[in-house]
């Protein structure tokens, strides 16, 4: 992102993201991607808005049997408090968090989801 100090832009990186790295089906990312290049954004924004809706579920139907077979190492960034609540609530539920972000695909609303530009964004 992009800050004014003392009347000029400074390019400077986001303290609300941190880094994470997972395993997550490949066609899921594959699907995520086309949605993605619809929609102008990026696949980690719409697994945001995805895993904030599965922050309000008190119940999450989760069947491990049918983890996806295909799952490839995964690397982005997520918002800091939303990384660290995802974590309580898939330990919460005990499932793994690479699994609660699959779920959370079904959950995705577009609409939501944060534009490809909003990484460029400028604060004052």
């Amino acid at each position: 992102m992009w800050k004014v100090i003392s009347g000029k832009l400074q390019q400077t990186s986001d303290t609300d993201r941190v880094k994470f790295r997972t395993n997550i089906s490949k066609v899921i990312l594959n699907d995520l991607q086309k949605l993605a290049d619809e929609h102008n954004t990026h696949i980690n924004y719409l697994l945001e808005s995805g895993l904030l809706q599965v922050l309000n579920q008190e119940i999450i139907s989760f069947n491990k049997d049918l983890r996806p077979k295909d799952r490839v190492q995964y690397k982005t960034t997520y918002d800091k408090e939303l990384l660290e609540e995802i974590k309580k609530k898939a330990k919460e539920h005990n499932i793994f968090i690479n699994d609660l972000i699959e779920y959370s695909v079904q959950f995705i609303n577009v609409e939501e989801s944060k534009s490809r530009s909003y990484r460029y964004r400028i604060e004052k």
